[in-house]
């Protein structure tokens, strides 16, 4: 399976779009890109159960973040404020760069 090119990256200001979270925003903090998925700062949040180990003396719930498929995302957008999608502009000097549609602002990268 051939990795594609994502719209987002890490620290990136994403809103979800979909799923029990729909709505609310964070920061990116990992991208899998093998998967088409993301992991987002506070968000889509799991109790995971684990029993005590070397590590982990205590075990019991712990909190932590699970991902999202990268799909129910969409980058938000530092002009405009509003999440929307992305495309790609090659510059004068040959580099390439994000930009939103709404309102044709570069997203810094």
């Amino acid at each position: 399976m051939a990795v594609t090119k994502l719209h987002v990256k890490k620290d990136d200001l994403v809103m979800i779009v979909a799923g029990k979270d729909k709505g609310k925003s964070g920061k990116v903090l990992r991208v899998l890109p093998e998967k088409n998925r993301v992991l987002v700062e506070n968000l889509n949040v799991i109790k995971r159960h684990t029993r005590p180990s070397q590590a982990n003396k205590e075990g019991g719930i712990i909190e932590r973040e699970a991902s999202i498929a990268i799909s129910n995302v969409q980058l938000v957008c530092p002009g405009c404020s509003k999440p929307a999608r992305t495309g790609i502009k090659v510059l004068d000097d040959g580099s390439k760069v994000r930009f939103c549609k709404k309102c044709n602002e570069i997203v810094n990268n």
